[in-house]
C-alpha cells in the first residue's frame, strides 16, 4: 500500500494493500478502495462509495456516496480480461453513478476526460470515451463503445445506443433515446431522438463568433435540403466552406463510424 502522509482515511474505510493514495486525498467512512486503484492528488471518495478494478483517478475528482467506479463490464463477452478505467481531473461523480472498465474487444480502456459532471445514477459503459466539460444529467445511460465529444450536455433519463458518436458541443434533450451519431453542435430531442437544429444557445454561451454561427446555420440548411444524399452534401460542404466549425462538422460526418446519422429534419 502506498498512502501519502497528507491523505485522510476514515477508520471504517477499506483500502486494499495494493492501492495508491495520493497527497491530500480524503476517503470517507465505509468507502472501499480496491487493490489496483490509483488516486492522484486531492481525490475525495465519500462515504459508501466503491472504487475498484484497474482504475486511475485524476487530481481533485470527487466521488459521491454509493457511486461504483471501476467494476467489470456489463458485457456477456467479458471473460475476466485485465482492462482499465481512466478518469481525468476535477470530475464530479455523483451519488449512485456507475462506471465500468473496458473490454479486450473494445480496446481495453474506458476513458473519462477532465471537468465532467456525472449526475445521480448516470452510467458509463465499457470502452466508452468521454471528453471534457461534459454533463450527464440524472440517470443518463451511455452504452458501451460510445464516443462523446467535449462540451456535450445530455438531459436526464436519456440513453445513448452502443457505438454512437456525439460530436463536440451537442445537446441532447431529456428522456431521449439516441440511436445514431449526432453531428457536432447538434440539438437532439424527442423520445426517439431527432436532430432538430443546432445548439445555438451553447454556441453563444461559448462566445463563438456570429460569422461562424451563421456559417453553421447555412451548413445545416444545406445538409437538410441540399441536392444529393446526406454524405454527398457533407463532402460538398467540406470542399466549399471556409469555416473551421463547418469543417469540424463535415469531418465528423465523413469520419469512421459504426452507426448511421441522425439527419436534419
Amino acid at each position: 500500500m502506498t498512502i501519502a502522509a497528507t491523505a485522510k482515511i476514515h477508520p471504517s474505510a477499506v483500502v486494499d494493500s495494493g492501492a495508491v493514495v495520493g497527497a491530500g486525498c480524503i476517503i470517507g467512512p465505509f468507502a472501499v478502495i480496491g487493490p489496483e486503484v490509483t488516486l492522484a492528488e486531492r481525490v475525495e471518495v465519500r462515504s459508501h462509495a466503491v472504487v475498484t478494478g484497474w482504475t486511475e483517478i485524476g487530481d481533485d475528482t470527487v466521488i459521491f456516496p454509493f457511486a461504483c467506479v471501476g467494476e467489470i463490464p456489463q458485457d456477456l463477452k467479458f471473460k475476466g480480461e485485465h482492462t482499465r478505467l481512466v478518469i481525468g481531473k476535477r470530475n464530479r461523480i455523483r451519488e449512485g453513478a456507475t462506471l465500468n472498465t473496458g473490454t479486450e474487444g473494445g480496446g481495453g480502456i474506458t476513458r473519462i476526460g477532465d471537468d465532467n459532471l456525472l449526475m445521480t445514477g448516470a452510467h458509463v459503459g465499457h470502452d466508452a470515451q468521454l471528453g471534457n466539460h461534459i454533463v450527464l444529467a440524472n440517470q443518463v445511460a451511455i452504452a458501451g463503445h460510445c464516443i462523446i465529444g467535449d462540451d456535450v450536455i445530455i438531459g436526464g433519463l436519456s440513453g445513448v445506443h452502443q457505438f454512437v458518436r456525439i460530436g463536440r458541443g451537442a445537446i441532447i434533450g431529456a428522456v431521449t433515446m439516441v440511436t445514431n451519431d449526432v453531428i457536432p453542435f447538434g440539438l437532439v430531442q424527442g423520445p426517439r431522438g431527432e436532430l432538430d437544429g443546432l445548439n445555438l444557445v451553447g454556441l453563444k454561451r461559448r462566445g463563438v463568433e456570429r460569422a461562424d454561427i451563421t456559417a453553421l446555420r447555412a451548413a445545416y440548411q444545406m445538409l437538410a435540403q441540399g441536392e444529393g444524399a446526406f454524405m454527398e452534401r457533407a463532402r460538398r460542404l467540406s470542399e466549399e466552406t471556409d469555416s473551421a466549425y463547418v469543417r469540424e462538422v463535415t469531418a465528423f460526418i465523413l469520419g469512421a463510424t459504426d452507426r448511421s446519422f441522425l439527419t436534419p429534419q
